[in-house]
């Protein structure tokens, strides 16, 4: 399983979120403390930003390495500032490819997807269901064989499909549909995930077996005031809050939050 962090709020640079937090993501790529199952992170990762002042697309940066062993994210996380961020370290389901084209946030236009968690047994169970409910223009999207992709091209053929709903709510229509295809196909889902446009976070704990990997959330601490982070694992000692389990957490441009259970 896979370490997510997510920030909104003032623009930081990339460097104190990623490296100077006691147990930042580069240390729970190696040192994970709540991963239900495998044991580091080691498989590649990504990092998605928007511009702090202009209305363009999302920038990414992805590589196969692990991440203490890229030697360009440290300068590069010197340099970058942004008011909105999300990273994540991968841990590859066993059989799943070792490819950039595999490698996390997946973007569509403004939008940026990083995802934590299984669908058991991808290619077995719910690979061609999955696809069979897509529209000709979300399929072609998909470019890798990972189930997290698969859940993006899922959640963006619910929102194209439903314009009139809200972000969170083809999110918690999304969820149930995997929900409803675990059980007729003798699966489990879980499925953290986080989800930005620039300006808010979305974000979910779910699973369809109890315990949903971990995921905290926190406010304005004094690093990083006027804003609200979220990650897998806390990154320093704090009052750090836990998602419940099979929720969706939103955090608005005012970093305002709202929790609704799935």
């Amino acid at each position: 399983m896979c370490r997510l962090l997510a920030y909104l709020g003032s623009p930081v640079l990339l460097e104190p979120l990623l490296y100077k937090p006691e147990h930042s993501l580069i240390v729970q790529s190696y040192q994970p403390r709540e991963m239900l199952c495998g044991v580091v992170n080691a498989d590649g990762f990504g990092v998605g930003w928007y511009h702090s002042q202009k209305e363009t697309e999302p920038f990414t940066y992805k590589s196969t390495l692990p991440i203490w062993n890229e030697i360009n994210l440290p300068n590069l996380s010197r340099y970058v500032e942004s008011g909105c961020v999300v990273a994540y370290v991968r841990s590859a389901t066993l059989g799943q490819a070792l490819d950039l084209s595999n490698c996390q946030p997946y973007q569509y236009q403004r939008l940026l997807f990083i995802h934590n968690g299984r669908i058991d047994k991808f290619r077995q169970t719910l690979y061609r269901p999955i696809r069979n409910q897509l529209s000709d223009e979300i399929y072609q999207l998909i470019k890798g064989t990972t189930d997290s992709e698969h859940i993006f091209a899922l959640l963006l053929n619910q929102w194209q499909a439903n314009p009139g709903k809200s972000l969170e709510q083809a999110l918690q229509i999304t969820l149930l549909q995997l929900q409803e295809l675990a059980q007729s196909y003798q699966t489990y889902v879980s499925a953290n995930v986080i989800i930005s446009d620039g300006h808010r976070l979305i974000a979910s704990r779910f699973s369809t077996k109890s315990p949903a990997p971990s995921l905290y959330w926190i406010t304005n601490h004094s690093t990083f005031p006027k804003s609200v982070i979220i990650a897998s694992e806390p990154l320093f000692a704090e009052n750090w809050i836990s998602c419940s389990e099979n929720s969706i957490i939103s955090v608005g441009e005012d970093c305002d939050i709202t929790i609704e259970q799935i």
